[in-house]
């Protein structure tokens, strides 16, 4: 039989023992040139989610020689629908990626789906990394993906909030690595599971909210050296929803688009007549589906936080308010009781008791365009705050810290006598190498699972005190509201049959 030249991808994994040996024998800087990685020590990956997010981060992760795509999922086969930051940057992005200005020239909208997930990385790999006829399978049900992959080593969620945990834990059980987007999930209950599944299985996990982020350390620096005094309050607020906040569930039933599986994306969720409101990037204001702005930003600013200042435990307390809307309905102005999605802009109050470093302090979070009242130091020299931030606040004085890793200030800025300047370069803050040198080694990253309980259960708490209308007091002991036993059902969720975690 005469060879067609193409290499099936089971048979390129399956040579890696081969090539191994082979590696033991000849320097790998002779066989594969500078860069090159063995196939026997690559990440084999397995992308869960192929909405606007998950494709703009494989166009970056597929790039990385030490990571393997080898599988895609996504319970939408291909549409042109999807909602993102632009019309154009993820053709754009692809189009760089794989060398091809033509690339997506006949798609009129916004593209996504696994059919272009599965569509991007077989074309990755047969033209830049001249693996010719490489074939990636594509799969609507990550459940039937993990029984039948066999050779994957590690997961990739990009999914929306509400199934993160569901598939970190059955790819646990499954003994696959796990790197997800924030939040770990959207039900404390789901995640403290989670969390407790990656620790009894000693497998690597990674929340990709983690980063860098040196001028913690200095601001940690400032406050043992009683810069501000004592620590009172840390504000920290962010611009976002930029998503639509709806404030009641769609009353219209528009068709299922054709090759969307909505009960797959439904997931855990009970049943609900489909609607677009629901899904793609904008599912992040739901409470069935998202975590709110504060767990889509939150994560960010505070998952670095609380390890380098070494907040080791959740907060005690959370009281919230929003905003309120009315309709006029006959004539009448009737407000709007919202217990299905979050607010149009919130604050949230946290109380935490006193940590191994700090004192006991409250933790306030604004968002929607709400934020802290400029205060006088700033005021006095005719500045103000930006859209996005944090403000560390003592009995002597103040600190304020940009979202973006700009150097912490000194208020009063007469203060500013002493400065430790950043040296790291911007682009490892958020590197992908953490983890991936972690899931390597068997290691757990500074980004693990198991370092994310106290910021997890502290920001979903947040949409337990919005939804609960009272300020909450919280035993993460026992993992229970004792001052409005009500609002203990928030902790979980009602689940779909079949789909109990």
């Amino acid at each position: 039989m005469v060879s067609s030249g193409k290499i099936n991808r089971r048979k390129f994994l399956g040579s890696a023992a081969a090539a191994s040996l082979a590696f033991t024998i000849v320097p790998r800087n002779v066989i594969g040139g500078k860069g090159h990685v063995a196939p026997s020590d690559k990440l084999t990956l397995a992308y869960i989610g192929c909405g606007t997010q998950g494709l703009r981060e494989m166009v970056t992760l597929i790039q990385n020689p030490d990571i393997q795509i080898v599988t895609v999922c996504d319970p939408n086969k291909f549409t042109t629908d999807y909602v993102d930051w632009s019309h154009d940057s993820i053709r754009n992005s692809i189009r760089k990626a794989l060398q091809d200005a033509s690339w997506g020239e006949k798609i009129k909208g916004i593209p996504g789906g696994r059919d272009i997930g599965q569509e991007f990385v077989q074309k990755y790999y047969a033209k830049i990394r001249n693996l010719s006829g490489y074939k990636c399978p594509s799969y609507s049900d990550f459940r039937e993906l993990l029984e039948k992959e066999k050779d994957i080593s590690s997961i990739k969620i990009m999914t929306p909030d509400h199934l993160h945990a569901a598939i970190a834990i059955a790819s646990m059980k499954k003994g696959k690595h796990v790197v997800t987007h924030k939040p770990i999930a959207n039900r404390m209950n789901e995640a403290r599971l989670t969390i407790e599944t990656a620790k009894k299985s000693g497998l690597s996990t990674h929340l990709l909210a983690w980063s860098r982020r040196p001028e913690y350390e200095i601001i940690r620096d400032w406050i043992k050296d009683g810069f501000i005094g004592t620590l009172k309050e840390i504000h920290n607020w962010s611009y976002r929803p930029v998503w639509p906040q709806w404030q009641s569930n769609p009353t219209d039933t528009p068709p299922v688009p054709k090759g969307f599986d909505w009960a797959l994306w439904l997931g855990p969720v009970p049943d609900r007549p489909y609607h677009p409101n629901y899904t793609h990037n904008v599912f992040r204001g739901w409470y069935d589906f998202g975590g709110g702005s504060i767990a889509d930003m939150g994560h960010y600013s505070l998952f670095p936080l609380f390890i380098t200042l070494g907040i080791n435990t959740p907060a005690k307390t959370a009281e919230a308010y929003g905003t309120t809307t009315r309709i006029i309905k006959d004539n009448v102005s009737t407000a709007v009781v919202n217990d299905v999605a979050f607010p149009l802009s919130c604050m949230i109050r946290f109380e935490f008791p006193a940590q191994p470093a700090l004192p006991p302090f409250d933790l306030i979070w604004y968002d929607g365009g709400i934020k802290p009242l400029v205060p006088d130091e700033l005021r006095a020299a005719g500045k103000t705050l930006a859209t996005e931030g944090m403000m560390f606040v003592g009995d002597r004085g103040k600190i304020l810290a940009g979202f973006r890793g700009e150097n912490p200030i000194l208020l009063p800025e007469s203060k500013m006598n002493y400065l430790k300047k950043q040296e790291e370069d911007e682009s490892e803050r958020r590197s992908d190498k953490i983890w991936i040198d972690a899931f390597k080694n068997g290691t757990q990253p500074d980004g693990s699972f198991i370092y994310a309980g106290p910021v997890t259960e502290t920001i979903l708490l947040g949409a337990v005190a919005l939804r609960a209308g009272k300020k909450v007091e919280y035993d993460p002991v026992n993992m229970k509201i004792t001052n409005v036993p009500e609002a203990n059902k928030y902790l979980t969720r009602e689940y779909r049959p079949g789909w109990e975690l």
